[in-house]
């Protein structure tokens, strides 16, 4: 935030501070309702333009899908009618004549071949013109059906019909008369056309093209139709960029399909696709989609404007109305509140008066059983105790001087406890007991670091440490048959860990390990080691006691992530099954500290091998912190 947003906050604020209480409480009270009802408003309007834009947008794309089925209907008639055409056994063999034909052979074609041959294919009107283009020169023109490719040779999709080799080619075409033919009909509208080579019998000498054409306003009916919505247009972009529509459309009132058509961008995506856009302030949106196979776009341009205008007319009738309801709140509030602050403008002045000094104000009555009442009558309250607590204030404080020196006789110096051990240990070492001397050393160590809870988080190496005196003491009970043995990584040194985590582990193995020693000479092995995996320490304790059944080591794994209850049910039948106390509780509380510390994808896991060793596993976060004591080797 900059320092000009910051000054400007502190204006802010520092004007509503001057504010009456009054004018706070009338200001707070219209925000209250007002801003759910602009975000009510703001919510309903979006839903409705929301709404009324994924109607429009789900009518729009409804007359684009009808438009392709009418495309797709065409386009089958066409090719139908070109199938039909190029199957004629008699016009066929008329087309591949080798010789020149005699006047009476010619009258025949036309009459018995040609006229069969219009009147079967044309027999749907939207068939405007059916035409054999040849190249074999003693084939006789029979207009309109047969005619020499010659005619057609300049044409700009000629020499593309005859590449595809058979495969048809959609045209748009703007004319299709042809200079020469006799009484041809002159079109005022361009046609879409259906071209295709077509061969010598042996299939591989070019014979001539077949033309079949169709009026664009029949091909792309709905396109070109003048029934249809006056805020939506249907617009045919050819391969050449040329744009065909109903120019009279009223979509084009303003602005022409060409002008329209330069601000889409035009993909070969054949879902459809929605581009909005504005020329000139108005607003448009165009539903375009490709058909790869007359290589052409259809696009339907719809005009926002009468959309637009009906959101804006909703906006600003929910501004009206909430402008209203504003001015009804603030009258409203005024009146209620004037009512309010009445009774807390005298508590203001009795209060000045107290402020000044005067503590044995005459406070008047405020009457009433609400907030102003109680407030009333326990600022009354108040003033006595004042009164009271000034009497009492001398008193008191001889009173709390006299528990202070009180509290200062009776505390403990835990010093005297680390001086008393120390005064044994070098009493013992004066004697000659120096095993009495080490542990009075490791118990006053162990004494020191639980004494001193100065943080819940300590570094590894402080919590071996315990562990080692721990393992001094233990010895002592056990004759020495406790074998330490560390293995610690030196990046591990410094890991955070919680205090007093190893020691319960350590404890809870010598405590089942001794229990159930099964080894020849008595000794328990007792090995820890730390070392970093990726982002986590994994700490490993192992003994080597007798082992934990298979049964129960699953029981026991269970047992540490266990509900309260859950957990209370299954160790008093684990309790009552061994007849001792090897239900984990120990290791249970250690996971969940380390579970409330760190998260529940760390803790600690039960391994162990019936008859050879148990392995606890700790695994911690990488964590390093610093302080801490080095190791004894």
């Amino acid at each position: 935030m900059g320092f000009a947003a910051i000054r400007w906050l502190m204006g802010i604020r520092a004007f509503t501070l001057k504010l009456s209480l009054q004018v706070k409480l009338i200001l707070s009270f219209v925000f209250v309702i007002f801003i759910p009802v602009i975000l009510f408003s703001w919510y309903t309007l979006n839903e409705e333009s929301a709404k009324a834009m994924e109607e429009l947008t789900k009518n729009n794309e409804n007359v684009l899908a009808i438009e392709k089925i009418n495309i797709e209907n065409n386009m089958e008639l066409m090719e139908w009618t070109g199938q039909l055409a190029l199957s004629n056994r008699e016009m066929n063999n008329y087309l591949q004549i080798e010789q020149i034909q005699d006047a009476a052979h010619v009258l025949h074609i036309k009459k018995d071949v040609v006229n069969n041959f219009q009147y079967f294919l044309f027999n749907n009107p939207r068939i405007a013109n059916v035409r054999l283009f040849t190249d074999n020169l003693y084939v006789n023109e029979i207009w309109p059906v047969i005619l020499q490719e010659s005619r057609i040779e300049d044409k700009p999709w000629h020499d593309e019909v005859v590449k595809r080799s058979g495969l048809p080619l959609w045209e748009i075409q703007e004319d299709v008369v042809l200079t020469g033919v006799p009484s041809e009909p002159q079109p005022n509208e361009p046609f879409m056309t259906y071209l295709q080579e077509f061969k010598y019998a042996d299939n591989r000498a070019h014979n001539g093209i077949l033309e079949i054409s169709m009026q664009l306003s029949d091909f792309f009916s709905q396109t070109f139709s003048s029934v249809q919505d006056n805020n939506s247009q249907l617009i045919v972009i050819a391969r050449n960029g040329q744009v065909y529509s109903l120019e009279a459309s009223p979509v084009f009132a303003q602005h022409s399909a060409e002008q329209l058509m330069n601000r889409v961008k035009l993909t070969s995506n054949t879902d459809y696709e929605t581009v909005k856009f504005k020329v000139s302030g108005q607003s448009y949106l165009a539903f375009q989609t490709y058909i790869p196979s007359i290589d052409l776009h259809l696009v339907n341009m719809v005009s926002l404007a009468d959309t637009m205008e009906g959101i804006n007319h909703s906006r600003v009738r929910y501004l009206v109305l909430i402008s209203l309801l504003v001015a009804f709140l603030v009258v409203l509030s005024y009146s209620m509140q004037a009512f309010i602050l009445r009774r807390l403008k005298v508590l203001r002045e009795s209060m000045q008066q107290v402020r000044s000094g005067n503590f044995n104000v005459e406070l008047p009555p405020i009457t009433g059983s609400d907030e102003v009442g109680e407030l009333g009558f326990h600022y009354r309250e108040l003033i006595l105790k004042i009164n009271e607590l000034i009497q009492e204030q001398a008193a008191r404080h001889a009173a709390g001087k006299e528990a202070e020196l009180k509290a200062l006789k009776n505390q403990i110096d835990s010093h005297f406890l680390y001086n008393t051990l120390e005064n044994v240990k070098m009493l013992a070492e004066i004697e000659g007991q120096y095993l009495i001397s080490d542990i009075m050393t490791s118990l006053g160590g162990m004494m020191r670091y639980s004494m001193e809870w100065k943080q819940d988080h300590v570094m590894l190496s402080d919590e071996i440490k315990q562990v080692q005196h721990y393992i001094s003491v233990m010895n002592i009970r056990y004759d020495g048959r406790l074998d330490l043995r560390l293995s610690i990584a030196q990046e591990c040194l410094k890991q955070e860990t919680l205090k007093m985590s190893l020691q319960p582990v350590v404890e809870n193995a010598i405590k089942h390990g001794m229990s159930r020693m099964h080894s020849s000479d008595g000794n328990l092995v007792v090995a820890i080691s730390a070392d970093r995996r990726g982002h986590a320490c994994v700490i490993e304790i192992t003994d080597s006691g007798c082992g934990i059944p298979e049964g129960m080591l699953n029981l026991l794994n269970q047992m540490l992530r266990m509900e309260e209850s859950a957990y209370q049910d299954v160790r008093q039948l684990v309790v009552r099954k061994d007849n001792q106390d090897s239900n984990g509780i120990g290791l249970r509380n250690v996971d969940q500290r380390l579970v409330m510390s760190y998260g529940p994808e760390y803790g600690i896991r039960i391994e162990s091998q019936e008859g050879s060793y148990t392995r606890i596993i700790m695994t911690l976060p990488y964590r390093l912190t610093g302080g801490g004591v080095d190791i004894d080797d």
